[in-house]
C-alpha cells in the first residue's frame, strides 16, 4: 500500500515559532501613527496587548520559543497531517503530487487556534480577564472563544453581520465555549452605531467589525483586543504549520515545487508558506501562491500604501496593499476573505515578487471543493477552496506539460458549518460576484493623506 498519510511524531512538534521579519526586514516600513504621521511608538499598543504580544510584534529575533503551556494545548491536536492526496492525482490524470497540510483536525476545525491560544495565555499572564475580536465566517471567533475557554476568560466576538446570519452554527460554537457573537455592525458600540446610521441595513466587514472590537477594548480596563490575522505576532504563532510541512515533506523524501494557500488577512499563508522563505531567498526554485477571491482582489488589484486595519480609523496605519479601509466587500460565502487590507508582511513580499498572487471566482472555488470532496472525501471550507482551486489549476497544467512537480496546498480548514453555501451552490443560486472598477476607484479614493 502506497503511503498517503505523513504524519509527524508528536515529540517532534517545532517548538519555536519562525519570525520571517529576520529573513525580511529590510523590505517592511514602521507602522505610523495616524495623529501624527510618525512611526508608532509601540507604548501607543499597551492599552489593548499585553507586552509579550507587542514584542513579538516588533522584533528583528529569528526564533521566539513557544511557552510549555501554548504547547501543552498545541498537544491536543498537533501536529497536523500531511496527506498525499492520490485520490485526486489519479481524478485529474496528472504527473504531479499533490499535498495537503490538514488544518481542519484542531477542536475549532481550522489554523486559527494556532495563534488564538497563544494569544490567549500571553493575555492571561498579563491578568487580562477578557478579550475583544471580529470575526469573518466565525473561524477566527469561535478559535478565539475556544483559546480563552482553555485560559479561564471570557471572550466577546463582533462577528460580520452577512456571516453571522449565512453561519448560525459558528455562533452556537461560540456560545458552547462561553463566547459572545454580536452581528457587527451592532448598536453596542458608538462605531457599529454611526454605521448603522448610515446604512442601516450594511452587511457588515471585518473593518467594521475590528473598529468595534478595538473600541470595546479600548474603553474597558479588563479587556484586551485579540486579531485573527494581519498583524506580524499572528503570522509569526502560525508558522508551527509550515515547519510541519517542511518535516513531513523531508519524511517523505520530497521538497515542494509550488506552495498555494488563500489568503483574506493572510495568517494561514503566512504560517504556511514563511518557513520557506529561507529556501526561497537562497536561490530554491519554489513558486509561493498566494489565492484571493476576485470579489475582494486586495493583492491582485489593490494599492500598495499606508492604510487603517479597520474602517472607522483607529487602528495605526499598515503599509500593505488595500482596497481603502471603506471598501465595502461583495457578500460571498467566504467571509474569511473578505478584508480590504494585506498583512504587511504578505504585502512586502508580494511587491518584491517573492510571492505571486491570483485570484479566483466563487463557483469555480466550489467546483473544485466538491471535486476534492468526491475524492479525499473532506469537505472544504469555502476559503479553503480558494487552494484546491490554484493546485488543482497546476496539477492540470502539470497533466498539459508532463512535469512531475510536487504541489502542496494548506487546507486551512473544514466546510462541516458552511453547508447551506454548498446547498447554494447545488441548487444554482451561488453567484460569480464582480467587484468593479468603480468599486475599487472609490474605495482607494478614501485612502489617508499623508503629508
Amino acid at each position: 500500500m502506497e503511503q498517503f498519510r505523513i504524519d509527524l511524531p508528536a515529540d517532534r512538534i517545532p517548538k519555536k515559532w519562525y519570525n520571517a521579519l529576520a529573513d525580511m526586514g529590510q523590505w517592511m516600513v514602521p507602522p505610523l501613527d495616524p495623529a501624527t504621521g510618525k512611526p508608532l511608538d509601540p507604548s501607543a499598543l499597551a492599552g489593548i496587548f499585553p507586552q509579550a504580544l507587542i514584542e513579538q510584534e516588533m522584533t528583528g529575533q529569528r526564533w521566539i520559543d513557544i511557552p510549555e503551556p501554548v504547547l501543552d494545548r498545541y498537544m491536543l491536536w498537533r501536529p497536523t497531517p500531511l496527506v498525499r492526496a492520490l485520490r485526486l492525482e489519479k481524478f485529474l490524470g496528472t504527473p504531479a503530487k499533490i499535498y495537503y497540510k490538514n488544518e481542519g483536525v484542531s477542536p475549532a476545525g481550522s489554523h486559527k487556534p494556532n495563534t488564538a491560544v497563544a494569544q490567549a495565555y500571553y493575555n492571561k499572564q498579563a491578568g487580562v480577564k477578557r478579550l475583544s475580536t471580529e470575526t469573518g465566517a466565525g473561524q477566527w471567533g469561535s478559535a478565539l472563544c475556544y483559546a480563552c475557554s482553555m485560559f479561564g476568560m471570557e471572550c466577546i466576538v463582533y462577528m460580520v453581520k452577512v456571516s453571522y446570519e449565512q453561519k448560525p452554527y459558528r455562533k452556537m460554537m461560540m456560545a458552547t465555549w462561553g463566547g459572545k457573537a454580536i452581528a457587527s455592525p451592532s448598536n453596542t458600540t458608538n462605531a457599529g452605531r454611526s454605521i448603522l446610521a448610515e446604512d442601516p441595513n450594511c452587511p457588515g466587514t471585518l473593518g467594521i467589525a475590528i473598529s468595534e472590537a478595538v473600541e470595546v477594548a479600548a474603553t474597558n480596563s479588563d479587556t484586551n483586543y485579540s486579531l485573527g490575522s494581519v498583524l506580524n505576532h499572528v503570522m509569526l504563532h502560525q508558522t508551527i504549520v509550515g515547519q510541519e510541512v517542511k518535516e513531513q515533506l523531508a519524511m517523505a523524501g520530497d521538497k515542494p515545487d509550488v506552495l498555494v494557500a488563500c489568503v483574506g488577512g493572510g495568517s494561514n499563508f503566512a504560517g504556511f508558506a514563511f518557513p520557506f522563505l529561507p529556501e526561497k531567498l537562497g536561490g530554491q526554485k519554489i513558486k509561493i501562491l498566494a489565492v484571493e477571491p476576485t470579489a475582494c482582489p486586495t493583492l491582485t488589484r489593490g494599492t500598495f500604501a499606508y492604510d487603517f486595519g479597520d474602517t472607522v480609523g483607529m487602528t495605526p496605519l499598515l503599509k500593505m496593499f488595500t482596497l481603502g479601509h471603506k471598501f465595502m466587500p461583495p457578500s460571498i460565502h467566504a467571509g474569511g476573505l473578505r478584508y480590504h487590507g494585506m498583512a504587511p508582511m504578505v504585502s512586502a513580499l508580494v511587491k518584491q515578487g517573492i510571492v505571486e498572487a491570483v485570484s479566483r471566482t466563487q463557483k469555480s472555488c466550489f467546483e473544485a471543493a466538491v471535486t476534492f470532496a468526491r475524492t479525499e472525501g473532506i469537505i472544504p471550507a469555502p476559503e479553503t477552496s480558494h487552494a484546491i482551486r490554484v493546485a488543482i489549476d497546476q496539477a492540470l497544467e502539470c497533466k498539459k506539460t508532463g512535469e512531475k512537480k510536487t504541489i502542496v496546498f494548506n487546507f486551512s480548514g473544514h466546510g462541516l458549518l458552511d453547508l447551506s453555501a454548498y446547498d447554494n451552490y447545488f441548487s444554482g443560486k451561488l453567484e460569480d460576484i464582480e467587484c468593479t472598477q468603480e468599486m475599487i476607484a472609490k474605495g482607494i479614493a478614501e485612502l489617508p493623506k499623508l503629508s
